[in-house]
């Protein structure tokens, strides 16, 4: 029984937490939208897999029916041996089971602030290439926070985007040796969790009115400076829920 659940168990606990999140809408939490259906589908094929294995005796799984050769072994060095697979076995099946029922039992949560201003260093381009614009036209309507990262980053002609409107939702972190400026920060995934990067653009704000962590909403205009510095001038700054999908993509 112990065998049945460190493998087959947990597997299909797995798979009814992963069906469980996409039902309810909650597994683009931890992948992007686009692989949640194979996601969902694998996690069906698991359990149906978990349902047949149930039909098979107890053992049935480790039955190779033949012979390993072990008869000449000393027994102390056997015994040893089985003993430490044993301990092994029993530690890492004890860590499993925490780790796949802490799943299944503790709400689903986004990527903090703290993580996000973690790996702030790790990628500070994102999306590049996203700067070429056909006929010197730049269409903003859809930028998000990723976008407009790398356009302030990389943008080649910045007089493109001067006086373009924007409507972003972030949350705030701060911007070293800048006062009177936060960061409006988003994290970016292409797959899932394990490779988001945060992308971040400075909005003026009064000193201490925001903490690190507070999802704001901004409305203001793009403005292109002498040097080319691009930078959001704020009309409106408030603060809003987090959004039922946290990343952008």
């Amino acid at each position: 029984m112990g065998s049945r659940w460190l493998g087959v168990g947990l597997a299909a606990v797995i798979a009814v937490v992963t069906l469980g999140l996409a039902l309810t809408g909650r597994l683009t939490l931890y992948i992007s939208p686009d692989t949640v259906w194979f996601a969902a589908a694998a996690a069906v094929l698991l359990l149906i897999g978990a349902v047949w294995t149930c039909f098979l005796p107890l053992g049935a799984e480790s039955d190779h029916g033949h012979d390993h050769g072990h008869d000449h072994e000393h027994p102390d060095a056997g015994s040893a041996r089985r003993l430490l697979a044993g301990a092994g076995t029993w530690i890492a099946g004890v860590l499993a089971s925490v780790v796949v029922l802490a799943g299944l039992f503790l709400p689903p949560a986004s990527l903090s602030a703290e993580i996000a201003m973690q790996r702030a260093g790790e990628s500070t381009v994102l999306f590049a290439g996203a700067d070429d614009v056909d006929l010197g036209v730049a269409d903003t309507t859809t930028f998000g926070v990723g976008d407009w990262a790398n356009v302030f980053a990389n943008a080649t002609r910045p007089e493109n985007y001067d006086g373009a409107t924007v409507t972003l939702t972030g949350f705030a972190t701060p911007v070293e040796g800048q006062k009177g400026e936060l960061g409006l920060t988003r994290m970016v995934i292409t797959h899932c969790v394990i490779d988001a990067r945060p992308a971040s653009v400075p909005v003026q704000a009064e000193d201490g009115s925001y903490e690190t962590g507070d999802w704001i909403e901004v409305t203001g205009t793009v403005k292109a400076d002498a040097d080319g510095a691009l930078r959001i001038e704020p009309t409106s700054v408030k603060r809003v829920d987090e959004p039922k999908d946290p990343y952008e993509y």
